[in-house]
């Protein structure tokens, strides 16, 4: 068998807010060109088959509604952004883990998913819907909160290149989130995020490369991180140190982006091949085939409700925010 072998981009992005869906279209198409320009520009080294790009990349929830969401920003999937990806896939041979888009779908009306695709050839290979919602702050819905949801919260595609899955920002604080895409066959992990100061990648709030190096090397897994590098002025009330970076299975960052805002392109091998042989071969350090799971029975307890979201009710930061406080005293009560 060839040695699977290439190279991935993290795609760092700084776009002018949406403020209508009609505008979604002039990020599709810069991200585009950045494809464009990334698989030129690398022709004559290892080529780049696999590209990431941040959280929001196509719009944020610039508005504090469900309904003004729905109403100016929210679009289905597929839609015309998606089919623009998978003909750039077939173009160049590649896959694209879209920017996030503002979901909507009419199976589950009055709700809106934080939602990004992986798009390869064969064309949308999977949604994934963020799972754990930035709470209080973030008004869309987890698909956990849904009575009724049947589709997979982690779902990871198994391609040319590798078994791919992603997860979005957040998400990745909860090691059990990645620790389910891995378990579900990915190698390499792609983390979507609009990650802000002072949280960056930078000391002495450097959350972001600590998170991305430590789920690496505790899933003997690739990971591609490409984070949001909007500036003040673009992308408001929060600025975003970008730092998008690529970690091997060991979680030695191969490649990163300087800190700071702007548009970067940051481009790292990826080794399959080598990474089969790694957790074929190991007996040391491999956490998952040491997994004692029946010995945390913390997972076996209700937190956070899983059915926050009544039909009908829309989710606001209040509602959040009661939520979290309920949450809070069932903890203090024991």
């Amino acid at each position: 068998m060839d040695p699977i072998r290439y190279a991935a981009a993290a795609c760092q992005t700084d776009h002018p807010t949406p403020e209508t869906r009609a505008e979604i279209k002039r990020n599709t198409t810069r991200m585009l060109e950045m494809i464009d320009m990334t698989v030129e520009g690398h022709a004559p080294f290892l080529p780049v088959r696999l590209f990431a790009f941040p959280e929001f990349g196509h719009a944020p929830p610039r508005y504090p509604t469900v309904r003004q969401l729905l109403d100016k920003l929210a679009v289905p999937i597929p839609n015309e952004h998606t089919e623009a990806y998978i003909s750039k896939a077939r173009e160049h041979g590649i896959y694209i883990q879209t920017a996030t888009f503002l979901e909507s779908d009419a199976r589950w009306p009055g709700h809106v998913f934080n939602t990004t695709c992986l798009i390869g050839p064969e064309g949308v290979l999977y949604k994934y819907r963020k799972v754990n919602t930035w709470i209080p702050l973030e008004v869309h819905t987890s698909p956990h909160d849904l009575d009724g949801y049947d589709e997979p919260l982690f779902p990871v595609a198994r391609t040319p290149i590798g078994n791919i899955g992603a997860a979005i920002c957040y998400d990745w604080l909860f090691p059990e989130a990645i620790r389910q895409l891995t378990a579900n066959g990915a190698e390499v992990l792609v983390r979507v995020s609009a990650y802000m100061d002072p949280w960056g990648a930078t000391p002495p709030m450097d959350w972001w490369t600590v998170v991305n190096r430590c789920r690496a090397l505790e899933n003997t897994a690739y990971v591609v991180a490409v984070n949001q590098a909007a500036s003040l002025e673009n992308f408001p009330p929060y600025s975003w140190p970008g730092g998008s970076m690529v970690l091997d299975y060991d979680g030695r960052v191969l490649a990163q982006a300087a800190p700071g805002s702007g548009e970067k392109i940051v481009v790292a091998p990826i080794d399959i091949t080598a990474l089969r042989h790694e957790r074929d071969t190991r007996r040391g350090h491999h956490m998952l085939a040491h997994l004692r799971s029946e010995a945390y029975p913390v997972y076996g307890v209700t937190f956070f409700p899983p059915a926050s979201s009544q039909p009908g009710e829309e989710i606001t930061v209040g509602r959040n925010e009661a939520l979290i406080d309920e949450t809070k005293r069932r903890l203090q009560n024991g």
